[in-house]
């Protein structure tokens, strides 16, 4: 063989052995995650916008949360069947704060029955679309007793999540317990720097929406609660909590 054949010879084996190794390194596929919930998770008032520049390149996600919903506000105003229409692959879904008494009856749900039942509804129609759907107990009010511990009436709510999430075998993200370790540890002081000052109260601070720096704080723990629950995401958070 001569040397020019040799070196052509060589050239296309090494274009070859490229194109074959290019080949068997494919990218992430991009998956679509879409927040759902009130306004705890929204970008204004809560961790949502942090939680997106946790989002790597590969993956896309879109904050479809609103001030204010409840469960059940938020399913009967057509807001879950848009978040639905957009096609997401997966979707985090947030209530209970105003779920809770006192919020009308538009609102109100029951967290041994119909806050439940909501939920269901939630995890059927996501999966029957075609998106996973991820449940999230609810972000912690930051008010605490004279002892600097939380009491929090958010509890029942909490734990009717995690009790829907274990019989329709969803998974689960519990930030309301990872928010009130965090405010715990940190204490009062520390943590009503994550919100901003109270509307009504001078001198008081936002015991139950975030600030830039409370989101900041707030959405590494989602990730690494999403991460735990769903480790084939790991590849969409390049920076891991």
């Amino acid at each position: 063989m001569s040397t020019l054949l040799r070196f052509v010879f060589c050239v296309a084996l090494v274009c070859c052995s490229t194109i074959t190794s290019i080949a068997e390194e494919p990218k992430p596929a991009t998956v679509k995650i879409t927040l759902v919930g009130d306004s705890t998770v929204t970008d204004k008032a809560g961790w949502g916008a942090a939680f997106i520049k946790l989002v790597g390149p590969n993956a896309e996600c879109v904050n479809h949360a609103k001030g204010g919903a409840s469960s059940k506000s938020y399913y009967d105003s057509g807001l879950w069947k848009r978040a639905l229409a957009a096609k997401p692959t997966y979707v985090l879904i947030q209530f209970g704060h105003n779920d809770q008494p006192g919020k009308g009856p538009e609102r109100e749900t029951d967290p041994a029955n119909t806050y439940r039942d909501q939920l269901k509804k939630y995890i059927s129609e996501a999966r029957a679309a075609g998106a996973k759907p991820i449940l999230v107990t609810s972000l912690v009010r930051r008010i605490f007793t004279a002892d600097g511990k939380i009491n929090s009436s958010l509890t029942p709510y909490a734990e009717a999540v995690k009790a829907v999430a274990a019989e329709t075998k969803t998974p689960v993200i519990d930030l309301h317990e990872r928010s009130k370790e965090l405010a715990e540890k940190l204490g009062v002081e520390k943590s009503q720097r994550f919100g901003p000052p109270h509307p009504t109260q001078a001198g008081k601070f936002d015991g139950t929406h975030l600030n830039d720096e409370g989101a900041a704080a707030i959405a590494p723990l989602v990730v690494a609660e999403l991460l735990k629950a769903e480790p084939e995401l790991q590849p969409y958070f390049p920076t891991k909590p």
